[in-house]
């Protein structure tokens, strides 16, 4: 057992088998494209807002307690792999999403806010901007923070602190944003 759990890829195959069993036995199969995608959409969205918390809740609060000689270990191995997952985590989340809005025939509506749709409408504009804030304000930021770009020790210490912002932003707009897709998917529209 410990080699199979010990195999990150074989567990995540297993999952998806399984997955994909409760989808033909339960959700009509692949014909049922809105339940599948809507599926891939919180998937990778528990990815994506994971992953905000974990740096928000966990790295962050914690690196000012890590001796010096130990950081490396979170800057260069641990702290890059963790932007990989949260960067595409986000973007795979606004794809899915986007597409679960088409499929159920209300992406342009939620997008201009229009009644009945609203409160999807917040959720999906506040995840646009959470993930506008990971691509092009918290990665490059943190690139040069972590060293994975060239820069002097001032940029690197201000590009952490942009980083940490924006992840904090994101943290505020998360909530609103979850408020908004749940409230949504209860009928509850505002």
């Amino acid at each position: 057992m410990a080699k199979f759990f010990g195999n990150l890829w074989a567990v995540v195959g297993v999952g998806a088998i399984l997955a994909l069993g409760l989808l033909f036995g339960h959700m009509g199969g692949l014909a049922n494209a809105k339940g599948w995608m809507t599926f891939l959409h919180v998937l990778v969205g528990i990815m994506w807002i994971g992953h905000l918390y974990y740096f928000n809740f966990t790295q962050i609060p914690t690196m000012p307690k890590i001796p010096a000689e130990l950081k490396p270990a979170v800057s260069k191995y641990i702290a890059p792999e963790a932007l990989f997952w949260f960067r595409w985590g986000a973007a795979f989340t606004v794809l899915t999403g986007l597409l679960v809005a088409w499929l159920s025939n209300y992406l342009v509506e939620a997008l201009t806010l229009q009644e009945g749709v609203r409160s999807i409408g917040i959720g999906m504009w506040l995840a646009l901007i959470m993930a506008f804030n990971v691509w092009f304000i918290i990665w490059p930021n943190q690139k040069k923070a972590l060293g994975i770009v060239e820069a002097d020790a001032d940029a690197k210490a201000k590009a952490a602190t942009t980083a940490m912002i924006f992840s904090r932003t994101n943290t505020l707009l998360s909530i609103p944003m979850l408020l908004s897709m749940v409230m949504h998917n209860l009928g509850g529209a505002f």
